[in-house]
C-alpha cells in the first residue's frame, strides 16, 4: 500500500536539487580553468571534429623483439611524443594510446603538419668539448668564477655529491660498480677560456665550411643569413670561441639579430655558430624541431636546464646500445642509475669513457672538465641534454650514473635512458586536416539534432499527455541543464572533450528519458483505470514504477560502462556521454519528477480529464462504475 499523502513532502526533494545545481554553477563559474567574460566560462571544452583542427595517426610497426612494444614503451613514447606536440604551444593538445600499437595525436585549431613528431626519440652519448652561458644574454654581466662542489673520487660511491652551484653543469658521474664517483665539475665562463673574436676575424671556420650541408639545408641558410644582415652573418662567421660581449660590446649589438630567430631557424645554423653566438640562448635551441641533431656523425650544440650550452663532439654510443637502466640505492643508500650495455654497446661505451677520461681524440677544453678535471659524456635525448656526467675511470662493465639523485629524478633518466634502449618506429598512417568551417558545421548540425529530437518529444507529450507534458518539459530542461554543466566542469577537471559521437550519445539518452516518462504515466493510468482517485494513484504508480525505470537506465548505464571499456577513441566519448546523461536523468526523476507530480495531483487542475491528459483513463473509470452499479441494482 502507498504511504498516506501527508507523509510525502516534495520540497526536500527540489530543495535537494536546487542545491546541486548551484554548487555545480558555482563550479562552473569559479572552479579553476573559469576565466574571460560570461561565453568563455560557460564554453566545454570541445574536441577536434567540433572547432576543426589536425588528427595524426601513427602506429608502432616494430620493437627488439619484433613484437608489439609493451604498454609501459607505448606510455613513454606517448609522453616524449606529447613533449614535441606541446612544443606547437596549442592549448588542448590531446596525444593518447589507442590499442597496443597507435599513438592518435590531435591538435584543435589551426591545420598543421604532424610528420615530424613521430620520428623515434633520438638517444645520444656524446662528449662535451666546449661549454658556454646560454641564457642568450647580449651584454652579460663580468664573468666571476664559480664554486666549485667538492668530490669524491674513491672506489664506492660516497652518496655525498654536493648541490650543484649557480652556473655550474649539474652534478653527476658514471663509474663501474667498483669505482663510482661525485662528478659534474663547475663549467667556467667560457671567457677565460678563449679571447674574444672580433667581427673582422677570419674567415668561417673550418669545421663548419668542411661540414656536408644538404641543398635544403643550405637553402634555408641563405634565408637566415638575409634576414640577420650580411654584418651580423660575418661576424657570426668569423667567431673561433663563444664571443665575449664584455670586452665587445658593440659586438653584441652587431649579433642581437641572431636572438631574434625562430628555433627551426637556429636549427639549420652549422654547429660553431649555434654555440659560438652568445645571443642564441638555450631557449631557442630546446625548442628547436624534433630530429635537428639526429645525425650522429655531425657534432651537435645542446642545452641543460636552459642556461648552459655545449658543443658535443659526434655520438659515439646510441641509445640502442643501452640494454638496461633502472634507478637503484647503491650502498651508501643513495639513489644513482645503473646502466647495462648489449653486445658491441659495451665495447663503444668502454672507448668513450677511455676517451673521455684521457681526453683523447677531440680534446675537450676547460670550460667542459668536471670537478676532478676529467671530460665529461652527455646523455642528449631529442634536443636537449638530459645528464652530463664526468667520466671517473675507464668502465669496462655495467656502470652508474651516480650524483644528487633522489627516488624521482633517478627514476626519470633511468626511465628516458631505457627507452633510448628500447625503440619504436611509428610510422604515420592518417593525417586528417579539419577545418574551422568544417568543425563548425559539425557542431551546428549536432545541435540541430539535439533540438529537434527534444522538440519532438516535447510535441508528442504535449499532444498525448497535455498537462503532463510540461513535466516531462521541465524535467528535459532540467537535466540539460545539468548535462551541460557537468560538460563544463569535467572538461576542466579530468580534460572530458565532447565531441560529435558523445553529442549522439546524449541524443540516444533522450530516448532512454522518455522510456521512463512512459513507463511511470502509463502506469498512472493503469492505477486510475483500476478504480482509483489521481491523488492516490500517483504514489502508487511511482511505487510501481520505480523498479522498471531504475532498472532500464541500470542496463543503458551498464552498456555504456562495457562500451567505454572496451572501446577507444570517438567510441569511448560516446559511451561516457551517454552514461552521463543516463545518471542525471535518474537525479531528474528522483528529485524533480516524482516530487513535481504530488505537487500536481494536489491541484484542480490534475483532476480534470481535459487537463490532465488522463482523460482516456478517467472514462473508462467511470463507465467501469457505472456497470458495476447497474450489476447490483439488479441483483
Amino acid at each position: 500500500m502507498a504511504p498516506p499523502q501527508g507523509q510525502m513532502r516534495p520540497g526536500r526533494q527540489l530543495a535537494v536539487l536546487g542545491l546541486i545545481f548551484v554548487v555545480l554553477y558555482l563550479m562552473v563559474f569559479f572552479s579553476g580553468g573559469a576565466s574571460g567574460g560570461l561565453k568563455d566560462r560557460l564554453e566545454p571544452r570541445l574536441g577536434l571534429d567540433l572547432i576543426g583542427g589536425t588528427r595524426l595517426t601513427l602506429e608502432a610497426t616494430n620493437s627488439i623483439d619484433g613484437k608489439p612494444p609493451t604498454a609501459e614503451n607505448l606510455e613513454e613514447a606517448r609522453q616524449i611524443i606529447e613533449n614535441r606536440v606541446n612544443a606547437y604551444g596549442v592549448a588542448e593538445a590531446e596525444v593518447v594510446t589507442e590499442g597496443n600499437r597507435n599513438i592518435v595525436i590531435s591538435l584543435p585549431g589551426e591545420n598543421r603538419d604532424l610528420t615530424d613528431v613521430g620520428s623515434a626519440a633520438e638517444l645520444r652519448f656524446r662528449k662535451v668539448l666546449k661549454a658556454a652561458d646560454g641564457t642568450g644574454a647580449v651584454a652579460p654581466p663580468a664573468a666571476t668564477p664559480a664554486p666549485v662542489p667538492s668530490g669524491s673520487a674513491s672506489p664506492k660511491p660516497s652518496g655525498s655529491a654536493s648541490p650543484k652551484p649557480s652556473g655550474s653543469a649539474p652534478a653527476g658521474a658514471t663509474a663501474s660498480p667498483s669505482a663510482g664517483g661525485q662528478g659534474g665539475g663547475a663549467a667556467a665562463p667560457s671567457a677565460s677560456a678563449s679571447p674574444p673574436a672580433s667581427p673582422s676575424a677570419a674567415a668561417p671556420s673550418p669545421s663548419a665550411s668542411a661540414e656536408p650541408v644538404p641543398q635544403g639545408i643550405e637553402d634555408q641558410r641563405k634565408a637566415v643569413q638575409q634576414k640577420v644582415g650580411a654584418a651580423a652573418w660575418q661576424a657570426a662567421s668569423g667567431l673561433q670561441a663563444p664571443a665575449d660581449l664584455t670586452t665587445d660590446p658593440s659586438l653584441g649589438a652587431t649579433l642581437k639579430p641572431f636572438g631574434t630567430l625562430s628555433p627551426a631557424e637556429v636549427a639549420v645554423l652549422p654547429a660553431e655558430m649555434q654555440f659560438n653566438v652568445p645571443t642564441i640562448g638555450c631557449a631557442q635551441l630546446d625548442q628547436r624541431p624534433a630530429a635537428s641533431i639526429k645525425d650522429e656523425k655531425q657534432k651537435a650544440v645542446a642545452c641543460e636546464d636552459g642556461t648552459q650550452k655545449y658543443l658535443l663532439d659526434v655520438a659515439k654510443v646510441l641509445g640502442t646500445d643501452v640494454g638496461d637502466a633502472n634507478a637503484v640505492l647503491d650502498q651508501t643508500s643513495s639513489w644513482v642509475v645503473s646502466l647495462d650495455f648489449k653486445g658491441k654497446g659495451q665495447e663503444k661505451w668502454t672507448g668513450l669513457t677511455r676517451e673521455a677520461f684521457t681526453n683523447e681524440g677531440q680534446a675537450c677544453d676547460q670550460t667542459a672538465l668536471g670537478q676532478d678535471g676529467k671530460c665529461r659524456v652527455a646523455v642528449v635525448l631529442d634536443n636537449k641534454v638530459v645528464s652530463s656526467p664526468e667520466i671517473q675511470g675507464v668502465l669496462t662493465g655495467d656502470s652508474q650514473i651516480t650524483g644528487s639523485f633522489d627516488n624521482k629524478a633517478a627514476s626519470a633518466l633511468a626511465s628516458q635512458l631505457r627507452y633510448g634502449a628500447l625503440p619504436v618506429t611509428f610510422e604515420p598512417q592518417e593525417q586528417v586536416n579539419v577545418t574551422a568551417t568544417l568543425g563548425a558545421s559539425h557542431l551546428r548540425a549536432g545541435l540541430l539534432a539535439a533540438g529537434i529530437g527534444m522538440l519532438l518529444v516535447i510535441i508528442y507529450s504535449f499532444f498525448y499527455y497535455r498537462l503532463l507534458g510540461s513535466v516531462i518539459f521541465l524535467s528535459l530542461v532540467l537535466s540539460a541543464l545539468l548535462v551541460f554543466g557537468a560538460l563544463v566542469v569535467l572538461g576542466r577537471q579530468i580534460g572530458f572533450t565532447l565531441t560529435l559521437a558523445g553529442i549522439a550519445g546524449m541524443i540516444v539518452s533522450l530516448g532512454v528519458a522518455a522510456d521512463s516518462f512512459v513507463i511511470y504515466f502509463e502506469r498512472l493510468k493503469d492505477e486510475i483505470r483500476e478504480g482509483r482517485s489521481p491523488r492516490s494513484a500517483v504514489p502508487r504508480a511511482w511505487i510501481r514504477a520505480r523498479r522498471t525505470i531504475i532498472s532500464a537506465n541500470a542496463i543503458t548505464l551498464m552498456s555504456a560502462v562495457v562500451l567505454y571499456v572496451v572501446s577507444v577513441g570517438a567510441v569511448k566519448g560516446f559511451a561516457f556521454a551517454l552514461g552521463l546523461a543516463t545518471v542525471l536523468d535518474l537525479v531528474v526523476v528522483f528529485l524533480f519528477r516524482h516530487p513535481i507530480m504530488t505537487m500536481f495531483a494536489r491541484t484542480r487542475a490534475f483532476l480534470s480529464p481535459r487537463v490532465s491528459g488522463l482523460g482516456r483513463a478517467l472514462p473508462a473509470r467511470t463507465t467501469e462504475q457505472a456497470t458495476r452499479t447497474s450489476r447490483v441494482k439488479e441483483a
